[in-house]
């Protein structure tokens, strides 16, 4: 297990520790992702054991366990009716977007977090990526930035292992997370990654069970 003195020096996560804590068996997915996620530590002084467990906690529910790296707006008619109900006021006009997803984005995106209109596609374009869902263009722009990465002519670099967890980490590092980190204050990371608390029970306890091997 990580010492607290250890990881305040090398910020670093084993193969095996990842093992234990998502379940991911694969050699070859679990190298790349131990390696993408060690280079966000350092970068971003995710380095305590604190930070690591609060950290990984939110990564993982936000990506159902590393699994999704780009939103699912495949939604039915009624789906968008429940999420979007503002977008979509009546059944006939929620048939028209039902399982389209880039054409839904482009909708309940528009006119904000720097895209265009509905025309403009950057909603599609810009959707949510990376393993804390980054969205929209003003927030792509600022991660190329300051990353060096293409993100805004070449988004779906955001697909790949190392950027998704880069991102995630930048976005981390961007909203100040690391300091609610060492106060051990899930409430408020949880509020600044989802805008609410949805999924609050499901981060709390993988927050608990990574405690347990991140020491």
């Amino acid at each position: 297990m990580i010492s607290q003195s250890q990881s305040q020096l090398k910020g670093m996560i084993t193969q095996s520790q990842l093992t234990e804590i998502t379940g991911i068996k694969d050699l070859t997915t679990l190298s790349g992702l131990t390696e993408a996620i060690n280079n966000t530590f350092i970068k971003y002084e995710i380095n305590t054991p604190l930070r690591i467990s609060h950290f990984l906690a939110q990564v993982m529910h936000e990506s159902a366990n590393f699994k999704f790296k780009k939103e699912n707006l495949f939604y039915s008619a009624k789906g968008l009716r429940k999420i979007f109900g503002k977008y979509f006021l009546t059944e006939e006009m929620a048939n028209g977007f039902a399982k389209k997803p880039s054409k839904i984005a482009n909708k309940v995106y528009a006119n904000r977090m720097g895209n265009g209109n509905e025309a403009s596609g950057d909603g599609g374009k810009f959707i949510g990526r990376g393993y804390i869902q980054l969205t929209g263009r003003d927030n792509y722009t600022a991660f190329a930035k300051s990353s060096g990465i293409d993100a805004v002519n070449h988004p779906e670099l955001l697909e790949t292992i190392e950027c998704a967890a880069l991102s995630a980490g930048w976005f981390w590092n961007k909203t100040g997370l690391n300091a609610h980190a060492d106060k051990d204050d899930v409430l408020t990371i949880t509020k600044r990654i989802n805008g609410g608390t949805h999924g609050l029970d499901d981060r709390k306890a993988k927050l608990i069970k990574i405690k347990t091997i991140i020491k």
